[in-house]
Order: structure tokens, then sequence, then C-alpha cells
């Protein structure tokens, strides 16, 4: 039995502890926000925070989060994080919208990080998160729209 905090809410899982984090907060908590996209932490579509930090959901296994505390986008309620997805929608920044939780997650966590990132900054941060779509331009924007936001 694996105890893990997700939003605020606290869940007792009796699951293998190798599952994958990203299939346990999806298939046995019921949040989909959170997606799957290459599986080997290459893409950042399945980021959501762990204990406080950005982790790539797919190859962090559940035994990672025993005990820890989970924030997923359903969950995001943070200053940076409400912050950023008034600028997403201000600028329009989503197009498919797939990889656009994990893009958030990853923008809260730097401007949480870095209050005042330099567009070098926002793309070394970004960097990992790939757009299929590719919006990253209207991503920096809203990234240094919420950090003005915040200021």
């Amino acid at each position: 039995m694996v105890k893990i905090t997700v939003n605020g809410r606290e869940h007792q899982l009796d699951l293998d502890p190798d599952t994958p984090l990203l299939w346990v907060i999806r298939e046995h908590v019921g949040l989909t926000g959170t997606k799957y996209g290459c599986g080997i932490s290459e893409c950042g579509v399945c980021t959501l925070f762990l204990n406080g930090a950005p982790v790539r959901s797919c190859s962090t296994p559940l035994s990672a989060a025993a005990n820890g505390t989970v924030l997923t986008i359903e969950g995001l309620d943070t200053p940076e994080g409400r912050a950023i997805q008034a600028a997403w929608a201000d600028l329009d920044v989503v197009q498919c919208g797939f990889c656009q939780s994990g893009q958030i997650m990853s923008a809260t966590a730097l401007l949480t990080q870095n209050p005042s990132p330099t567009d070098a900054e926002i793309d070394a941060a970004m960097s990992g998160n790939i757009c299929r779509c590719a919006t990253y331009a209207r991503i920096r924007s809203a990234i240094k729209q919420a950090a003005a936001a915040l200021a």
C-alpha cells in the first residue's frame, strides 16, 4: 500500500510500486489533465510537481512518490500558476492543446524559481518541452507576460 497526496487529497493505493506515476494519476486517481507523450521523459507532456519539483511522470515510479505530495494541472492554484494560465489564455497560446498541461507546469516551475527570466533562461527552462504545433514564440511571450503580472 502506497500513500500519496494528490492536489490536497490523500490516496492509499495498492499498486505495484514500479507503476509510472502518470498511470497512477490518470487511471487510479482519475485526473486526466496530465498526458502521455513519449514514455521516455523526452517531451515534457507528462510534467507535474512531486514534492514541489517538476518531474516527468511517465518515468517516475509510484515508489518515488510514496508519502509525497503530487500537484497536477487540475490542482495548480499558485500565484505563478494562475498568472501563467491567464497569460496562456490572453495570448491564445494553445493550438492543439496536447502538450499544454506539461508546458504550463514547466512554466510555473520556472517562474516559481526565477520570477523575472530572460529569453535565454525561458528557452533553457522550456527546452525539454516539445510542442508539435511549434507555439514556442507564444509560450515565451506568455511566460514574460505572467512574470510582468507577478512583479
